[in-house]
């Protein structure tokens, strides 16, 4: 059994994302959060957030247990790129892509044995 959460269209670009989300795929969930604690990057709020979703995702609809839990899959796509643009020299402009994150966190409970 797996539980799922994702966060659509977050504000950071997705590889800045991936930083953050490669630290803790793989791993048991208490570890992934003390994890995204402790690091010092903006996205890891927005990570940690989503993890905790998992966690009560599995924990309310398919009556897991939370401390028997690993990431399974985290993974990040790209979402809708907002686009600026920015007055420059000699009356030219030059674009500006604001992109945006879908946010991925798979948990399973642990194999026994």
């Amino acid at each position: 059994m797996q539980a799922k959460a994702m966060a659509k269209s977050v504000r950071i670009a997705p590889r800045k994302v991936r930083l953050v989300v490669d630290l803790i795929r793989g791993k048991n969930v208490g570890e992934a959060v003390a994890i995204l604690r402790h690091t010092q990057r903006g996205a890891s709020p927005v990570v940690e957030k989503v993890l905790k979703s998992a966690i009560a995702n599995a924990e309310h609809n398919y009556e897991m247990d939370p401390d028997n839990l690993v990431i399974s899959e985290a993974f990040v796509n790209e979402g809708a790129t907002l686009k600026r643009f920015r007055p420059r020299a000699q009356g030219r402009a030059s674009k500006i892509n604001k992109r945006t994150s879908h946010i991925t966190v798979v948990v399973t409970e642990k194999k026994e044995g």
